[in-house]
């Protein structure tokens, strides 16, 4: 544990980690390797808790904007994310991580309520925590579900994982190769320049309670490790 720079972390994954080169839905190779990367974390001594989006299956805005009812849709979406999370679960108990899922919409069939102190007592004990269902409200984003349980777990660093991204650019480095990347941000840059590495509701959290940020690429070979001992990869978004 000495070289480890933070014990606590929560990792943010987005539905992009579970699609794959797929268009839509779940590719069991990509979840099972991303699995992998996490089990590497966990072999560290690191507690980790993970929140889980859904935008490989469904897009709240998206279906708000095509005509369905916006918290109909974002219940919908909350639905996706227990998939996903039920999905990660299973990949990460075949290599032998114990795991508990915890949802914020009650679906006790499947997963755990969310309750703060239990997971927080989960991850002490090593086990990792997927939390799924968002905040359990509409009209905000997995982003900002990740901000919000990374402040109530009291996790050091907030782990955004990126699919092919190895941090913040100026723009979409995919569609435009001339994008610059950031090495460091801080939160009202983030704001300001509208970068859109996560939603300003998210964002805003992470300033109020000084909780820092990294943009990485969770496939890159080692990064996770990398992050975890403290190198400096990807973007840092801090106070300062």
């Amino acid at each position: 544990m000495a070289a480890v720079k933070y014990k606590r972390v929560l990792l943010k994954l987005s539905g992009e980690a579970f699609k794959g080169t797929t268009n839509y839905g779940i590719d069991a190779p990509t979840v099972a390797g991303v699995a992998q990367k996490i089990k590497q974390i966990v072999d560290m001594g690191v507690e980790v808790a993970i929140v889980v989006g859904a935008g490989n299956i469904w897009r709240g805005a998206a279906a708000a904007k095509a005509g369905i009812d916006r918290v109909t849709a974002d219940y919908a979406g909350m639905l996706a994310t227990i998939i996903n999370a039920l999905s990660l679960q299973d990949s990460l108990e075949k290599i032998g991580v114990v795991v508990r899922t915890q949802s914020a919409i009650v679906v006790e069939q499947v997963a755990e309520p969310y309750l703060m102190r239990r997971a927080i007592r989960h991850m002490e004990k090593g086990r990792v925590v997927i939390l799924a269902g968002g905040t359990g409200n509409p009209y905000m984003s997995t982003d900002t579900a990740a901000a919000l349980r990374a402040i109530e777990v009291e996790a050091e660093v907030l782990l955004m994982a990126k699919n092919k991204v190895d941090g913040v650019y100026s723009s979409d480095p995919r569609k435009n190769p001339d994008a610059s990347k950031f090495d460091h941000l801080t939160y009202l840059e983030a704001l300001n320049k509208r970068l859109e590495i996560m939603d300003s509701t998210a964002i805003s959290l992470c300033l109020e309670n000084k909780l820092p940020i990294i943009v990485f690429d969770l496939m890159a070979e080692n990064n996770v490790q990398r992050v975890i001992n403290g190198e400096h990869i990807g973007t840092l978004i801090t106070s300062e």
